[in-house]
């Protein structure tokens, strides 16, 4: 029987990272074991959407910054770098380390407990002070590597006819009546 990964072969990739992140976030929100996903008792995920980070961009990629202020929003790609072997290993999750939601395969969910702990984000641009952007909304560490950033253009991805799992229905609706 095809396994359907004739022709795959897994090799190693060197990324170089751009900046880190700055902020007084110095443990996840969501921890990844052995067992799965735990979500750390006493962190608010909303509470995240305000906090205010700095990214602290390599002086090197300055100019790469420039037209930067003209989008109020960023896509930033990060490694969540606290994500242990363990999590790393994962096959499937419950969401957000919920048991009450089903038993997902981890390329279904946003976790950041993946072969590749790569982490993306839509965040507010506040402010540009030379190579330091000041954001708002990201739920990254103090520390997280940034791999990259890219404005946020609502034009280059699909609006119309998304459909998400249920149980992602679930998780916003009860985000709505917490707010």
């Amino acid at each position: 029987m095809d396994s359907g990964n004739r022709g795959i072969q897994r090799s190693e990739l060197k990324l170089t990272t751009v900046g880190i992140v700055k902020n007084d976030q110095k443990e996840p929100v969501l921890v990844a074991e052995s067992g799965g996903l735990k979500w750390q008792t006493g962190n608010n995920n909303h509470a995240l959407r305000d906090t205010l980070s700095k990214l602290v961009i390599d002086p090197e990629y300055n100019d790469c910054l420039d037209g930067i202020e003209g989008f109020s929003h960023l896509l930033v790609l990060y490694w969540a770098h606290l994500v242990n072997h363990d999590g790393r290993s994962l096959i499937k999750v419950h969401p957000m380390g919920r048991k009450d939601l089903p038993l997902t395969g981890l390329f279904a969910t946003c976790s950041p407990a993946r072969p590749n702990p790569i982490c993306a984000i839509v965040v507010r641009l506040v402010d540009r002070k030379k190579n330091i952007l000041n954001v708002q909304g990201l739920d990254a560490v103090d520390g997280s590597p940034i791999l990259d950033l890219k404005p946020y253009n609502p034009g280059y991805y699909p609006a119309d006819e998304i459909r998400v799992a249920d149980w992602m229905e679930q998780i916003y609706r009860e985000r709505k009546e917490e707010i």
